[in-house]
């Protein structure tokens, strides 16, 4: 798959290095060709080929943390990710970045990608909530909202202390860009110092009852991202709350069902009913299982369809990048609404980054 996709990344040079805490640092990405840099929207990610331990080369994505109005550069906020123990190995992507990568270094990348954007034609208040070096997308969608948006805006940051508390200048200079801005970092380990130097706003993890008490009773548009126990505890706050789930949105790559206690219900299996062409509307049936599903017409991708009927195929990137919830195509044809990092063949295809053409028939 990295060499068929080779011919899509381009040479970037790192043209600056920032630490922004004493775990997480900046990298600020320039095209050595101007025509390839890309606009992006907040939210959205870079594909970086690292080289592996064995000559080779692996995938990762790193979300854009700078705003999409500073033209010709990217930049991605990266935390080195030392290993816990002897016995695992340290982070191989964020530790190239950190220890071996400099200002001059070329670093190749794929355009930015990425179904976790800003919603920009939406008017509803906006939250963005972010556990560690989760902050990455949502500093991007606060510099558009800040400046090109009158929304009210809430920005809830939760890390373990100043000390590896990032972007966090930057931040607060959005909040004065205008009124309606509200900030509230929260520290895990918190001292009583930090609360009397207004390091921060509260300790411990993010509550129930803090979410209450800063968000008035309102219909919000909430993005989060941030490690898995933050973004199930928040998930569970949010839907306890009331909160809709469609107005939850959120970078995690693994089932959706993994932030919520209990799994999503499975459908009972039915008797397979093969597609006519001459229905009305298409269907989406899946051969091993035995389900024969109407499509909506409104979900994102088949992936997100499948998922709102309780089937959970395996997936990770949801952007057309790992290839992990590649099936086989049976029969029909699917639209790509974005263009797979690596070519797929005719009998396959990739659920995250797809919606039927026709009605088609799933090896599922």
């Amino acid at each position: 798959m990295l060499d068929a996709a080779a011919s899509r990344f381009r040479p970037f040079e790192v043209v600056s290095k920032v630490r922004e805490s004493t775990t997480i640092t900046s990298f600020r990405l320039a095209p050595l060709e101007p025509q390839h840099w890309r606009p992006f929207e907040p939210g959205q990610f870079l594909t970086i080929r690292v080289p592996d331990r064995k000559g080779g080369y692996v995938l990762r994505n790193y979300t854009v943390s700078s705003s999409p109005r500073d033209e010709g550069t990217y930049r991605i906020t990266v935390k080195r990710e030392a290993a816990p123990t002897q016995d695992v190995p340290e982070g191989l992507s964020s530790c190239w970045l950190h220890d071996d990568i400099e200002p001059g270094a070329v670093v190749e990348i794929d355009p930015p990608r990425g179904a976790f954007k800003l919603d920009r034609a939406s008017a509803r208040p906006v939250v963005l909530l972010s556990g560690g070096v989760g902050l990455t997308p949502t500093v991007s969608m606060l510099d558009v909202l800040a400046r090109e948006s009158d929304r009210p805006v809430w920005f809830i940051h939760a890390c373990d202390s100043v000390a590896v508390h990032a972007l966090r200048d930057e931040v607060e200079h959005l909040a004065t860009v205008r009124a309606g801005i509200t900030l509230h970092f929260c520290y895990r380990f918190a001292g009583i110092s930090d609360l009397e130097a207004a390091q921060c706003h509260s300790a411990g993890f993010l509550t129930r009852t803090t979410l209450q008490s800063l968000l008035p009773l309102d219909d919000y548009d909430i993005y989060m991202c941030g490690p898995p126990p933050f973004m199930q505890a928040l998930y569970a706050i949010l839907t306890g709350l009331g909160v809709r789930k469609d107005r939850i949105a959120y970078e995690f790559f693994g089932p959706a069902s993994l932030l919520s206690e209990a799994p999503a219900p499975k459908q009972a299996a039915a008797p397979l009913v093969e597609p006519n062409v001459g229905e009305d509307g298409l269907h989406v049936v899946l051969r091993k299982s035995g389900h024969s599903l109407a499509w909506d017409g409104a979900s994102e991708s088949i992936l997100a369809f499948l998922e709102a009927q309780g089937i959970e195929p395996e997936f990770s990137c949801r952007a057309g990048v790992c290839g992990t919830c590649e099936q086989g195509l049976v029969s029909g044809e699917v639209d790509y609404f974005e263009e797979p990092l690596d070519e797929v063949r005719a009998d396959r295809v990739l659920l995250c980054c797809t919606r039927p053409k026709s009605s088609i028939v799933l090896d599922l």
